[in-house]
């Protein structure tokens, strides 16, 4: 095992080469026609014969010489709309920026792909590789399994390492999530409010979705607070509030967006049905009338026991015992449960599944900006430990799951 660990040392130049060209070209959504050609290419290069299932969406298989299962490994690679505020050699050279590690998961996973190559014919099966658009979005990953992704083969276990910048755990560590769920659902929305327009010295004579709108902003912040039990975690955010165009006009139409997070299935389902009564209830008490309507909603990702423990040993094998950390404990449970969401969660819903965390920049050795800040700096050194741990976990896994 430490000698994938050096070997991937020894190509850390071509990951970090394959991590600067992406955080260059950064593209968002499904729209990735760059970042998808490169990610082609360089699997070709390597032997690999790669496959577009969808927009933006490749697959590529390793071994397959020996019979056995199919471990799966992912990687997301959409970037976000935020404009860089670094003076790298390397920045974005548009609006758009990695501010989210996704950079660095393709490049660890092509510097897997070429570890695997090398071990084609001692894989006990078969490894398959999966570069997914539209994480942020919250759509790549369904997107890709409608196209087929865990079939022919089909996939038997699943793993995705995520990087992360500006907390305590130092770069090249990893930390093992506990099983269970791990992150939490997510459900996008938005709430259109139909009034009646006027003049703003005439209120009388209209019905005002702004007041309409501000009073549901209230009363939503009461469901956490007062409908979901203390011991529960949720966040309702309303990120947006839109309606009128002039001061003194009361406008006919307003509408707010935000996003729900939970955990659990009947907590989410009990929330988002709140959501839509407060909404109309509210409207109708103001004589106006209100529509909700809820987009790109993705699951929690539930990280399987047996594949928890499995890796913790693979892992420490590989990095030492010092190198792997257990999420329920680290940091005082920073990492126990995220409150953030991760459309892997559609991938573990249906196969045994991973999800585990990789230090890329400590707080303590000044990286001070976590992912989503126009700010934010990942460590390159991390790139070869993540490399390793993707093709170690899945042969090591293959061996002992025959």
């Amino acid at each position: 095992m430490k000698k994938l660990l050096n070997e991937a040392r020894e190509i850390q130049s071509t990951i970090v080469e394959h991590r600067r060209y992406f955080h260059k070209n950064p593209e968002t959504s499904m729209d990735l026609p760059i970042t998808t050609e490169y990610v082609i290419k360089k699997l070709k290069e390597m032997g690999y014969e790669p496959k577009e299932i969808c927009k933006s969406g490749v697959v590529a298989i390793a071994g397959g010489k020996k019979p056995g299962k199919t471990f799966m490994l992912r990687a997301d690679m959409d970037a976000l709309p935020i404009v860089e505020e670094n003076n790298f050699e390397f920045k974005s050279k548009n609006n758009n920026m990695h501010a989210c590690g996704h950079d660095m998961h393709t490049a660890m996973l092509l510097g897997a792909a070429q570890l695997l190559k090398d071990y084609e014919y001692e894989i006990e099966g078969q490894v398959k590789l999966m570069f997914q658009p539209a994480e942020e979005p919250l759509i790549g990953a369904k997107n890709m399994i409608e196209a087929g992704l865990l079939e022919n083969p089909t996939v038997d276990a699943a793993m995705m390492i995520h990087v992360t910048t500006g907390t305590p755990l130092q770069s090249g560590k990893a930390l093992v999530l506990p099983s269970g769920i791990v992150t939490s659902n997510s459900d996008w929305f938005e709430i259109n409010v139909q009034g009646k327009g006027g003049h703003g010295a005439m209120p009388h004579d209209t019905i005002d979705p702004i007041n309409v709108l501000a009073h549901i902003h209230t009363a939503l912040q009461a469901v956490n607070s007062r409908e979901i039990a203390p011991m529960e975690d949720m966040v309702l955010t309303v990120g947006e509030i839109h309606s009128g165009t002039s001061s003194n006009i009361i406008p006919d139409t307003g509408y707010l967006r935000g996003t729900i997070r939970s955990f659990g299935k009947e907590n989410r389902e009990f929330i988002k049905k709140r959501l839509e009564e407060i909404s109309t209830g509210i409207a109708s008490t103001f004589r106006a009338t209100a529509n909700v309507k809820f987009s790109n909603g993705c699951p929690s990702v539930r990280n399987n026991e047996e594949l928890v423990k499995q890796f913790t040993t693979y892992a420490s094998e590989l990095l030492g015992e010092e190198g792997v950390f257990d999420g329920a404990t680290f940091a005082d449970g920073l990492f126990e449960k995220i409150s953030g969401s991760e459309d892997f969660g559609f991938v573990s819903e249906l196969v045994p599944s991973i999800m585990v965390v990789l230090g890329a920049g400590s707080i303590s050795d000044e990286y001070k900006y976590p992912p989503h800040h126009p700010k934010a700096i990942f460590d390159e050194n991390a790139l070869y430990f993540g490399t390793s741990l993707y093709a170690n976990t899945a042969i090591e896994w293959l061996k002992n799951n025959k």
